[in-house]
């Protein structure tokens, strides 16, 4: 359904010169260690260590103390690499309300001449900021690589309802009115419509899976316009063999990353305790990841939790992200029981770069990424139950993960991957701009 391979390499003989990539994220890495801000930096740091392209990168950090210095945009951490102090953001349509952003985002555009700008979030600089770019460089190349579900769903762009926190399967004015009641239908029907006409703009949108590349067609992106593309990670930190899972002794599930209510957490404990009840003690679960970003009800429920589950829950705090691989082939497998229909996890494509099977709930970018019985196992959204019991027929039962270890399938080629990105940024004259000078002429 969607575009994958439609686009053809640049040809040398029309350009020699290195291509320029501007990548733009709502974040950095070293700020914030979310799998957008992480792949939009391992795209910069690839594409600039390739002798074809030259590449920066723009984050963006929500920091009032900055612009009172008059540094909008500072550089902390090299020469290629650019940190946006944000001022002011409407949350609602992802407006920038920092009046001295148009400026300074349009000479930065002026002094790097990009050929490309790669934009792998708006939020912080703006929605705007795709017409900032036609404005001032009309013949440059705007993708954007699209996160979560924001553009539909108000709600964090995870499109579940509140506060029941039950799956949407679509959105509508009326719909997320009764969401967010404090706007009416007229409101989101305007939101709907502005985030549109910036979306305009862009020609090329990425979808890391297929299922949020219907989503968003479905809410009115154009198919021609959509490719499906999975994100760029940091390459492994190991080069050691990866060892099959135990075959002997307790059943280690990993949950790893950010711990939230929609990330499933509430399903790990109530799974554990349905098997202490059982006693079933065959299974520990040991936690990896961080909840204080969280609010603070959250983080208060949390640790209440923590403190009355039983010895089979194992809290390990946060962790490096160089210390991700050693910590996955530490485990037998990785649980992610996310209830919400997430889009193509990082801690997934992680898992199978470390040959470690994944228990998902069976539902969005979960079950597309995960092969049921054969990259890991499906179990129904929500359902602890559910989980308790599979956990349960895989300790009786080890030769299943022995199975599932060998049919894992090949983890993403990062060398491949990159050249699927560089085919995509064409020199002019591509499909891309031929569309575009096309649109404009009719």
């Amino acid at each position: 359904m969607t575009n994958r391979s439609k686009t053809a390499a640049p040809d040398s003989r029309l350009r020699t010169a290195p291509r320029r990539v501007l990548v733009v994220s709502h974040s950095h890495p070293d700020l914030s260690k979310g799998g957008a801000e992480v792949a939009a930096h391992q795209l910069f740091r690839t594409l600039k260590g390739s002798p074809d392209h030259e590449a920066w990168y723009l984050g963006c950090v929500r920091d009032a103390g900055n612009a009172k210095l008059g540094a909008s945009l500072s550089q902390p951490y090299s020469d290629h690499e650019y940190l946006y102090a944000c001022q002011g953001f409407d949350w609602f349509k992802f407006a920038n309300l920092d009046a001295e952003f148009p400026n300074e985002f349009r000479a930065l555009l002026n002094d790097l001449k990009p050929d490309v700008v790669h934009f792998h979030h708006y939020l912080n600089v703006g929605v705007e900021a795709f017409l900032h770019v036609r404005e001032t460089l009309p013949e440059a190349q705007i993708v954007l690589t699209l996160h979560e579900y924001l553009g539909i769903c108000h709600h964090y762009g995870q499109m579940v309802t509140r506060p029941a926190r039950s799956l949407c399967s679509e959105a509508s004015p009326l719909r997320c009115s009764r969401c967010f009641n404090e706007f009416s239908p007229s409101d989101f029907f305007m939101r709907d419509m502005y985030i549109k006409r910036f979306f305009d703009v862009v020609d090329q949108f990425i979808a890391p899976s297929e299922f949020l590349a219907e989503r968003y067609v479905t809410w009115g992106l154009p198919r021609e316009k959509m490719t499906v593309l999975e994100n760029v990670l940091p390459v492994p930190t190991s080069t050691a063999p990866v060892a099959r899972t135990a075959s002997k002794g307790p059943l280690r599930v990993g949950f790893f990353g950010q711990i939230s209510v929609l990330k499933g957490i509430n399903v790990l404990f109530e799974a554990a305790e349905i098997l202490e009840e059982q006693e079933q003690y065959g299974v520990v679960f040991e936690i990896y990841g961080d909840h204080s970003g969280q609010p603070p009800e959250f983080q208060q429920d949390f640790l209440t939790r923590l403190a009355k589950v039983g010895r089979n829950v194992k809290f390990m705090g946060p962790y490096e992200q160089s210390r991700v691989d050693a910590l996955m082939r530490s485990v037998d497998l990785v649980l992610v029981p996310s209830v919400w229909w997430e889009n193509s996890p990082v801690v997934i494509q992680e898992a199978i770069r470390n040959r470690r099977p994944v228990i998902c709930s069976d539902i969005g970018g979960m079950a597309e990424k995960v092969r049921d019985g054969l990259d890991g196992m499906h179990f129904p959204v929500g359902n602890s139950v559910a989980l308790a019991h599979l956990l349960s027929q895989l300790v009786e039962d080890r030769t299943v993960l022995g199975a599932l270890g060998d049919s894992i399938r090949p983890a993403v080629d990062t060398a491949m991957l990159t050249n699927e990105f560089k085919r995509l940024y064409q020199a002019p004259g591509s499909e891309l701009s031929s569309r575009r000078t096309a649109k404009a002429q009719s």
